[in-house]
């Protein structure tokens, strides 16, 4: 712990001094701009005031020449005061010269670093609460595993268009007919898939019983999985945001970040408990019958709260179950 502080202080001093570097070179910049804009402008009023005194002594010599009586004398000077002297090129001057954009452009980058850092930093506090030095051992038995049990509610807001929810939010239906959802941002809206709304954290077990012959596929993901398009990015188990076991009557298969592992078993219930414990980093899958056995288990590092998931086909169901 003392060397993760010590690491995370020296970080955070490093971050500091980067952006003090940021506002020297601004600043710096700022200043030298300025100082050509004066030193311009210096010229343009030196070259303006030689005109002046230029213009001052014609207007001299013609006051001059108006009183002469001698008429051929007028003519002769006349002619090389008149001449209109060739006028300097002068820089245009910006009357309204000023770095509003500028600072305009720093506020809205602070605003940016601090959306971006309250973000990222609540994330760095969600992994600071996973650290576990000493893991409990994983429940043995139904009994036990009943203790950690929690309460889900598919998220409506998340539901592809496909997909149709119902007994309270914990039934889910594939059908062919759309259903009329409003658009939401956190809308899966290519695939079959929905999460629920609520997250799970610490140990937590569930259970599903599903049903079809095309099969469905229960997952758990991070809320940033994507929601839009039809990239890997938005399927639960093809990306590193997201696990997820597939179930059918023919075959079990495990997914996450698109790789995969074919599980040897078919189970003999269509009832299947889900155990996490996101500080030990263990997703664990059973087939629950009479008794529990297990179908897989995956040891990992969870980054961040983890929100069940569903992808359902057409003509396949899933119910959740309270099990308190």
């Amino acid at each position: 712990a003392q060397t993760a502080v010590h690491e995370t202080e020296k970080l955070f001093t490093d971050l500091f001094k980067s952006i003090e570097r940021r506002c020297s070179e601004l600043t710096a910049l700022i200043r030298a701009q300025e100082k050509a804009a004066v030193s311009e402008a210096e010229e343009v009023m030196k070259q303006l005031e030689q005109e002046i005194a230029e213009l001052k002594r014609r207007d001299s010599e013609m006051e001059e020449l108006s009183h002469t009586e001698d008429p051929i004398y007028f003519l002769q000077s006349f002619q090389s005061v008149s001449t209109t002297p060739e006028a300097a090129v002068v820089p245009t001057i910006s009357p309204h010269l000023t770095f509003e954009d500028v600072v305009k452009s720093v506020s809205n980058l602070r605003e940016k670093v601090e959306e971006f850092s309250k973000e990222e930093f609540g994330k760095i506090l969600v992994g600071v609460s996973y650290v576990c030095m000493f893991p409990v051992p994983e429940p043995q038995n139904r009994e036990d595993f009943l203790k950690y049990s929690c309460q889900l509610r598919l998220n409506p807001n998340t539901a592809n268009n496909h997909l149709c929810l119902s007994e309270e939010n914990t039934l889910v239906t594939c059908s062919s007919r759309q259903q009329s959802y409003p658009d939401h941002a956190e809308r899966f809206d290519s695939y079959l898939q929905v999460l629920c709304t609520e997250s799970v954290c610490g140990r937590c077990y569930w259970e599903v019983e599903w049903s079809g012959n095309d099969g469905v596929s229960i997952a758990v993901s991070y809320k940033d999985i994507c929601r839009k398009g039809n990239s890997n990015e938005c399927v639960f188990g093809l990306n590193d945001q997201s696990w997820r076991l597939f179930c059918s009557p023919f075959m079990l298969l495990f997914s996450h970040n698109d790789k995969k592992t074919k599980i040897p078993v078919i189970p003999s219930s269509s009832r299947i408990g889900v155990y996490v414990d996101n500080r030990a980093g263990i997703l664990s899958f059973y087939s629950v019958s009479d008794t529990m056995k297990l179908l897989h288990r995956v040891h990992t590092t969870f980054t961040q709260p983890l929100y069940p998931g569903f992808m359902i086909w057409l003509g396949s169901k899933l119910k959740l179950f309270n099990l308190k």
